[in-house]
């Protein structure tokens, strides 16, 4: 589909089972990505995860899951996992908030040191943790790993109410986020476009330029010099509902041609 760079799942998405990869599978990976050229590969963590959940048996699996992706990570190179932090499911940020520290502490205790652990911004729904940036910060400083990074979500900043669409908009997310966050922390983009108003609160992703973003918010964040070394992965519904498609992948390549962007 021409796409330049890569994330992909390590196991299924909604099971907690990780698959343990043999050298041969490994190997293989290997060579399709030194014939194709398309790196940087990323690895998503599976949706069950929750690491503000109350449930200890739900955290212990949440813990689990993340120490084999990030093995995963290292085993075939990919800059880390990128994962949801979870809901705090009605407790309260700050109620959560050592849990979750606690066990991101633990996850990069207990993994190679060559792999990423990588926070997803949340659209703000249902007690998810992350919706805004002071929230990524204080988790990040409090872990005291330099492996701590975070993926923003452009669908889920739009929903939170960072107006990425426009030029001073974006200017003064990346600002809260270089205030609260630190902009060296920021490693990949999810690229989609959003069902949701700027401002709902809700995650809804759409395919690049058919949403509130649209091609011209997309122009804009192609053409933020910021944002030019990060890598943009797609995951939108697809323009025949087969996710992420070759056309959305052009799309997005035409607008970065748009804005004489390489």
């Amino acid at each position: 589909m021409g796409a330049e760079a890569i994330q992909l799942f390590s196991g299924a998405p909604y099971a907690w089972k990780r698959k343990n990869y043999t050298q041969a599978e490994v190997d293989a990976y290997n060579k399709k990505v030194e014939e194709t050229g398309v790196a940087p590969a990323f690895i998503h963590g599976l949706y069950l995860v929750n690491l503000a959940s109350p449930n200890p048996a739900l955290l212990a699996r949440s813990y689990d899951a993340l120490v084999a992706e990030m093995k995963a990570a290292s085993l075939i190179g990919a800059k880390g996992v990128i994962f949801h932090i979870g809901s705090h499911m009605g407790a309260g940020y700050e109620a959560r908030l050592q849990q979750v520290v606690e066990t991101i502490r633990r996850v990069i205790e207990s993994t190679p040191d060559d792999a990423f652990l990588i926070l997803e911004n949340a659209a703000g729904m249902g007690g998810a943790i992350g919706s805004k940036f002071a929230e990524l910060g204080t988790i990040i400083r409090e872990s005291g790993s330099d492996r701590v990074k975070v993926c923003i979500d452009t669908q889920h900043a739009f929903a939170a109410g960072n107006d990425v669409k426009t030029r001073p908009g974006l200017d003064k997310m990346i600002e809260e986020f270089d205030r609260d966050v630190g902009l060296e922390r920021w490693v990949a983009i999810h690229a989609n476009d959003s069902k949701c108003p700027l401002g709902g609160g809700i995650d809804r992703h759409e395919n690049i330029g058919e949403g509130h973003i649209g091609r011209d918010g997309f122009e804009n964040l192609l053409s933020h010099p910021a944002l030019a070394e990060i890598p943009f992965l797609l995951e939108v519904p697809g323009f025949e509902d087969q996710g992420p498609d070759k056309k959305n992948v052009e799309v997005l390549k035409s607008l970065r041609t748009a804005v004489g962007v390489n």
